[in-house]
């Protein structure tokens, strides 16, 4: 079970953090833009996969590398105040801008690919595996379970193109997923 923590911790705590996210109501977004297009539902989910595992592998190489410039026992220390950092982070709620975007006439393919990686840059998703990269030593296993897990959220409302993220409980997962990000920093100090 040791072996499998990267991935399992990184899929459930992005598909968490995930939920209510700027980067899923774009996905939402995408889908409706797109339903007229037959296959357009496959191409964003692609778009998004594609998309998400680039920009994090690039975050978790970068939390990888970052994390051996400094001692262990600081490491351990700043990747705790990391979590609790993110924790309070996913207490603020995301907007996305609903405008046209130039990038809609290039498909939803290349529309998602862009505008997920644009959205992904600087977000709580992607700063979370720069924090699980520098975590977990399974760089693999990170950015597999990040990609999984952005998946487990994004597909469903894609596949769903109705679907409302206004008839979740945000306000609850949000502060589900700030535990989740607390308990990660506190296991961090323990462990």
């Amino acid at each position: 079970m040791d072996a499998l923590e990267p991935l399992l911790a990184s899929t459930f705590t992005v598909a968490i953090a995930e939920i209510g996210d700027k980067t899923q109501l774009l996905a939402l977004i995408l889908a409706a833009r797109f339903s007229h297009i037959k296959g357009s539902k496959t191409a964003i989910i692609l778009g998004i996969f594609l998309s998400t595992l680039l920009n994090h592998f690039s975050a978790a190489w970068l939390g990888n590398w970052a994390i051996g410039l400094i001692s262990p026992e600081h490491a351990r220390y700043l990747v705790a105040a990391s979590f609790f950092a993110i924790a309070l982070w996913v207490l603020v709620p995301d907007k996305v801008d609903c405008e046209e975007s130039r990038f809609y006439k290039m498909g939803p393919f290349i529309a998602t690919f862009i505008l997920f990686f644009i959205a992904e840059m600087g977000d709580k998703t992607q700063i979370a595996t720069v924090v699980l990269a520098a975590k977990y030593d399974d760089l693999a296993l990170v950015v597999m379970g990040t990609t999984l897990g952005m998946l487990l959220a994004n597909a469903p409302v894609v596949m769903a193109g109705n679907f409302s993220a206004d008839k979740l409980p945000l306000t609850l997962i949000h502060r589900g997923c700030a535990v989740l990000f607390a308990l990660l920093g506190a296991a961090t100090l323990m462990f």
